[in-house]
């Protein structure tokens, strides 16, 4: 069932977006990434689980770093994305939601959730997460988020998506530190938080990109109007934005730590 709270519960299914998804949303910068091996996850030897790996982004830009990468996605089309971007890399790839993770043949040491954790039923996907994760195993949560409040064009963008898409419940994000559910706290415990500023470069075109495969826009609406909107958005852009310009973002990072048998019980 759709979760209610995420775009008045309208149904939207990134498997449309995917060939936009793959060729548009690999924008995380070099100090992103940098922050993720620095909290000693992804490093050589590791076994790292990427949930809602999408089309692989995290795997692919940390594969150099030596750790054996999984990644798992709901949608079938995200998949076969990464895949074939994945090529020559030796990163294993599944479709299944977080709640129900197969069985592996080995736990995991780190898992990762980027720009998706708020898409999780945390009662089911925390001991589905602690079930995969050998005794001491980490959960690192991340997004990267732009800023309207603080980005005339990313503000301006915005406003034209919610006329296309007036249900679509990602507009007006403002920085903050990820929010824990509880019901994580019955599994892990909350061993680190931050929150960075970042700014990132785009073009007009990849800008147009990386918001059209957003959900209000390539996973939710109909062709002719993704159409519609994508002519009115790069006319905008014509008229307010620079050929070259960057959009302000933050970076939050929620690291959990799976709790000893004696601390659950």
């Amino acid at each position: 069932m759709q979760n209610q709270n995420i775009d008045h519960g309208n149904k939207f299914d990134w498997g449309k977006t995917s060939a936009d998804y793959a060729r548009f949303r690999d924008i995380y910068p070099p100090r992103f990434y940098g922050m993720i091996l620095n909290r000693g996850c992804g490093t050589a030897g590791q076994r790292v689980l990427d949930v809602g790996t999408g089309t692989g982004v995290l795997p692919r830009n940390l594969y150099a770093a030596g750790a054996y990468w999984t990644g798992c996605d709901i949608a079938p089309n995200q998949i076969a994305q990464a895949k074939q971007l994945s090529q020559g890399m030796e990163i294993a790839y599944l479709v299944s939601t977080a709640e129900t993770l197969p069985t592996f043949a080995e736990p995991f040491d780190w898992i990762t959730a980027c720009q998706c954790y708020w898409y999780f039923d945390v009662a089911k996907t925390a001991p589905a997460f602690a079930r995969v994760l050998k005794s001491g195993g980490k959960v690192l949560l991340l997004c990267m988020q732009w800023l309207p409040y603080e980005d005339p064009i990313a503000h301006a963008s915005e406003e034209l998506v919610l006329q296309y898409n007036p249900n679509w419940s990602g507009a007006g994000e403002r920085k903050h530190p990820i929010a824990i559910a509880e019901e994580w706290l019955d599994d892990f415990t909350v061993t680190h938080q931050m929150e960075i500023d970042l700014d990132v470069p785009f073009t007009r075109e990849s800008w147009n990109g990386r918001m059209k495969a957003c959900r209000g826009i390539g996973a939710s609406l109909p062709p002719e109007e993704i159409a519609a909107w994508e002519t009115e958005h790069l006319q905008l852009l014509e008229r307010i934005a620079p050929e070259s310009f960057t959009i302000r973002h933050y970076a939050a990072f929620a690291e959990l730590t799976k709790k000893s048998e004696k601390e659950v019980e």
